[in-house]
């Protein structure tokens, strides 16, 4: 009760200012920031990281195909579409 007491006696004060981010970084160090980054490295290795980063490319690169078929696919009805006007004009002359 004395260190109460004697806190009483000194009256009031005024709380410090909280730390901004860059000061709090000073104090721990980047240390802890690159244990962390290394723990999550061996977590996403363990897990199979590059299995799921293969099977992204295999998938976009499908994708891709789709797309590029699609637009093969609409020049193949375009040049149908004129081969058969030409024809058609042809036989009509």
């Amino acid at each position: 009760m004395a260190k109460h007491e004697e806190l009483l006696e000194q009256g009031p004060r005024q709380a410090p200012e909280p730390e901004t981010a860059e000061q709090r970084t000073k104090h721990v160090g980047w240390g802890t920031a690159a244990g962390g980054a290394a723990a999550g490295g061996a977590a996403l290795a363990k897990l199979g990281f590059l299995k799921v980063f293969v099977w992204l490319f295999a998938w976009h690169a499908l994708v891709d195909t789709w797309r590029l078929g699609g637009w093969i696919a609409l020049a193949a009805v375009i040049a149908a579409i004129a081969l058969f006007l030409v024809i058609r004009s042809r036989r009509e002359a």
